[in-house]
């Protein structure tokens, strides 16, 4: 991706937080004060009980004409997720090829020490743009609400030239990843107005059902011991019933003995 196309998508992008403020609160109510709808399921579980406060981040830069050391886009992500308290975990630049993002992606997403993946770049139109659909097949569930508020939130500036930006976001091996344009005017809308707010919740509501699992296999190996622990005094209560069987031989023996004895006699 050329820098010229990096400029373009950023004028298609730029300012876009005309309605940042309305929407933006609309957002923020219904995802804190929906009542028992968004927060609690059937069972009655709070869906915050699941919550990272802090997450680790992989920055993944695509572009074949940029550098890490001129990397303004990915610069703001690191720099925006260490000044709300949270760690980049790896930063990395990939060309703008099909195979070399749905890779990387597909390797941070499953990484230990990443909570979360954000690329940068690729999201346009031109032929070489090729990171939604790198990352499509990859998504085990769509967010589609990502891409559409920060489509709507270019709109007041931009007007019907938002609909070139193809922002898209998902869950790939239990990790949110957002994909967002190489500008750095849209990355500041992305992350500090959307990501940010919303990181934590959506990282631990997607290892949520890992988090349960891993509960319920120490569960079940403290189960196991326990019953080993069961067959164990068991066994210890076979080897005690051998034993008195060793002694009923023995005294066996002995009556056989003092039997012949008499017959002697």
């Amino acid at each position: 991706m050329s820098d010229a196309h990096d400029h373009g998508e950023g004028e298609a992008d730029h300012g876009q937080g005309g309605d940042s403020g309305e929407d933006g609160d609309r957002g923020h109510d219904h995802h804190h004060d929906d009542g028992d709808h968004h927060h609690d399921d059937d069972r009655g579980h709070d869906h915050h009980h699941h919550d990272a406060e802090s997450v680790e981040v992989a920055v993944v830069t695509v572009s074949s004409s940029r550098s890490l050391d001129e990397d303004p886009s990915g610069d703001h992500v690191a720099a925006a997720f260490e000044d709300a308290g949270h760690e980049v975990a790896v930063r990395e630049l990939v060309p703008d090829e099909y195979d070399s993002v749905q890779g990387t992606v597909d390797r941070l997403a499953r990484r230990k020490d990443a909570d979360v993946v954000v690329t940068t770049g690729g999201t346009g139109v031109t032929p070489d743009d090729v990171t939604p659909e790198a990352v499509d097949g990859l998504f085990a569930k769509k967010l589609p609400g990502f891409g559409e508020l920060f489509r709507r939130r270019s709109e007041a500036e931009v007007g019907t030239r938002t609909i070139g930006s193809r922002a898209t976001a998902g869950i790939v091996s239990a990790t949110p990843v957002f994909c967002l344009p190489g500008s750095e005017n849209a990355v500041r809308l992305g992350v500090d107005e959307i990501i940010l707010p919303e990181v934590g919740h959506l990282v631990g509501l997607a290892g949520r059902d890992a988090d349960d699992e891993d509960d319920e296999e120490e569960t079940e190996g403290d189960a196991g011991t326990e019953e080993e622990t069961e067959g164990d005094a068991g066994t210890e209560e076979e080897t005690e019933g051998d034993a008195g069987t060793e002694e009923e031989t023995e005294g066996d023996r002995e009556a056989s003995g003092e039997s012949a004895d008499e017959e002697a006699k």
